[in-house]
C-alpha cells in the first residue's frame, strides 16, 4: 500500500473507471507524439523476445533473473523475455541507418518476475524506450542536461494538456528541473538512505535529474546500481519527481548517454564483469561498430499514475496481484484494472 494512504483513508479517485481508460490513452498518445517531435525520434517495432547468450536483454542490477524458456521449433536456443531495450536500440539503430541527430523509440513491454509489488512496481513494465546517435565530443554533460531539459518540457505540456481536458487534474510540476549528483545528494543528507534523499529533494524541488547513477559514493555505497555496459555511469541519471498525491519521490525516467569502448572496459572491471566483453554486443561496442548515442526509458504506467493523479499503479495498468495487495485495495477503494 502507499506509505501515506492507509486502509481509514477514503481514497476517491479524480476520474471514474472510463474517464480513465480514456485518460490512459490520451495521456499516452499526446506524450508519446511530443516526445518524438521534440527529440528527433521515429517509431520502430521492439521485440518481447530474444536469444540468450548475445548480451542484448538488460541485466538491470545484475542479479534479476530473467523470464527464459526453450521453444518448440528453435532448436538448442534460450529465448528470453526483454527486462529492457537498452542495448537493443543501439545496435537498431546501426541497423536501420539512422543519421546524426535522429533517433527511435518504441512500445517496450517487459516481464520483470523478482519486482518487489507495491504501488509504484509491478510485474509488467511498460515503457518507451529512445534512443538517439550523437558524436563522441558530444558525450558531455551538457547533451545530456540539454535532453534532460527537453523530456521535461514534454512533461510540463502533457500536464497543461489534461489539464485543459480534466480541469480536476491540476498541474503541480515546477517550471525547470533542478540537477543535482549523487554525491551531492549524499553530502546534503549522509545520514538517510538514497530513498529518503530522493523524497526531500524532490519535495524541495519539485522535479530533479539526480545524476551519475551506478558510481561508488565515498560513503562506499552505491545511491542505486546500474548495469556497467549501456549507461556511462558519470553522464547519466534519473528524473524523479515529487508526487503531492502520495507525498513522495517517483522516478519516472532513466537515461544517459552509453558507453564508449573505454567507459565500457572500465564499468565491466569495476564491476567484475570482464566475461562479458566476449559477447556480440560488448564486441560491437569495444570495436567501435556502433554508433556513440543517448537513450533511456520512460515509464508509461509511471506517468499515467502521476498525471492522472492514482495513488496505485494497478489503477492504470493490468497486471497480477497478490491476495494481500488486492484485499487492500479493495478495502482502500482502489480499482484495480
Amino acid at each position: 500500500m502507499p506509505h501515506s494512504l492507509s486502509t481509514n483513508t477514503s481514497y476517491v479517485s479524480k476520474l471514474d473507471l472510463l474517464q480513465t481508460e480514456v485518460a490512459i490513452k490520451q495521456t499516452k498518445d499526446f506524450f508519446e507524439s511530443s516526445l518524438a517531435e521534440k527529440l528527433h525520434l521515429t517509431r520502430v517495432s521492439a521485440p518481447i523476445l530474444l536469444k540468450s547468450g548475445k548480451g542484448l536483454n538488460d541485466d538491470l542490477n545484475g542479479v534479476e533473473r530473467m523470464v527464459s524458456f526453450e521453444a518448440l521449433d528453435i532448436k538448442n536456443t534460450n529465448i528470453e523475455i526483454v527486462q529492457s531495450l537498452a542495448k537493443w536500440k543501439r545496435m537498431a539503430l546501426a541497423r536501420y541507418g539512422f543519421a546524426l541527430g535522429e533517433g527511435l523509440y518504441t512500445d517496450m513491454n517487459a516481464i520483470r518476475r523478482d519486482e518487489v509489488l507495491d504501488h509504484l512496481h509491478s510485474l509488467y513494465v511498460d515503457q518507451w524506450d529512445w534512443e538517439k546517435i550523437i558524436l563522441k565530443d558530444q558525450r558531455t554533460l551538457g547533451t545530456l542536461k540539454t535532453e534532460v531539459q527537453k523530456i521535461y518540457q514534454v512533461f510540463k505540456n502533457t500536464e497543461d494538456y489534461l489539464y485543459d481536458l480534466y480541469p480536476v487534474l491540476e498541474p503541480v510540476l515546477p517550471e525547470t528541473i533542478h540537477f543535482i549528483t549523487t554525491q551531492e545528494l549524499e553530502n546534503l543528507y549522509p545520514d538517510d538512505s538514497p530513498k529518503q534523499r530522493e523524497d526531500k529533494i524532490a519535495k524541495q524541488y519539485g522535479a530533479v535529474f539526480i545524476m551519475q547513477i551506478g558510481v561508488q559514493l565515498n560513503s562506499g555505497e552505491k545511491h542505486d546500481g546500474r548495469s556497467p555496459d549501456y549507461d556511462d555511469w558519470t553522464l547519466n541519471g534519473d528524473i524523479i519527481i515529487y508526487y503531492p498525491t502520495l507525498d513522495q519521490s517517483i522516478e519516472v525516467s532513466s537515461m544517459g548517454i552509453r558507453v564508449d569502448e573505454d567507459a565500457l572496459m572500465k564499468q565491466l572491471m569495476l564491476s567484475k564483469n570482464e566475461e562479458r566483453s566476449s559477447l556480440e554486443y560488448h564486441q560491437a561496442v569495444l570495436n567501435c561498430e556502433l554508433p556513440y548515442t543517448i537513450g533511456g526509458g520512460i515509464g508509461q504506467s509511471r506517468i499515467c499514475m502521476f498525471f492522472l493523479k492514482k495513488v496505485h499503479i494497478g489503477e492504470v495498468q493490468v497486471s497480477v496481484w497478490n491476495d494481500e495487495i488486492i484485499e487492500n485495495c479493495s478495502q482502500a477503494n482502489i480499482t484495480l484494472l
